[in-house]
Parts: C-alpha cells; sequence; structure tokens
C-alpha cells in the first residue's frame, strides 16, 4: 500500500456507471467532470510558515470530488490512484 505523506491524500477513483435510457447505453463521451473517489490513505499534516503543525483534516473513507486537472495519476500493482494536495480537493461527498 502506498502512504501519503505531509498534507498529501490518495484517492482510488470510483467509477461513474454510465446513464440508461431503456435498453440504450448513452455513454458520457466528451463530458468533462470532476473525479469522484474514496480517500484511502491521508498524511498525517504540515508544518505551517510559522512552525505551528495543521493536521489534515479529510479522513480515510471520505468520498471526494477531485479537479480533472491537478492531481497526479499513479498505478500502483495494477491499481490506479490519485495523489493530491488536501486543500486541492473540491469537496467532500456526504451520504
Amino acid at each position: 500500500m502506498v502512504q501519503a505523506l505531509f498534507n498529501g491524500v490518495i484517492i482510488k477513483p470510483i467509477e461513474e456507471e454510465e446513464s440508461t435510457h431503456g435498453n440504450i447505453i448513452v455513454p458520457d463521451m466528451g463530458k468533462e467532470k470532476n473525479i469522484k473517489g474514496e480517500v484511502v490513505s491521508v498524511g498525517p499534516g504540515y508544518h505551517s510558515a510559522t512552525g505551528a503543525f495543521i493536521e489534515t483534516t479529510i479522513k480515510v473513507g471520505n468520498v471526494v470530488l477531485l479537479p480533472q486537472m491537478g492531481p497526479v495519476k499513479v498505478d500502483y500493482e495494477g491499481v490506479e490512484y490519485y495523489m493530491i494536495e488536501e486543500n486541492k480537493i473540491l469537496g467532500i461527498i456526504k451520504k
């Protein structure tokens, strides 16, 4: 397993299902969408410029939205993950 450092977050993408109309599958081709994923690893936090330690607020198991541009795509042992700094995550999806 890959472990996040500092304020880094590692996310496993959740595949969105294609919409259907009757028996016809309508693919979402050409649409730019934000990336939805589940957090699998979170770094402990980082030290600010003043020396104060700032803990991460995202938790393992949260479902989050990532921007299309920004996260680093990593393939580890055949599984795709995204790595991003906590402050670049767009939001948490509450169930």
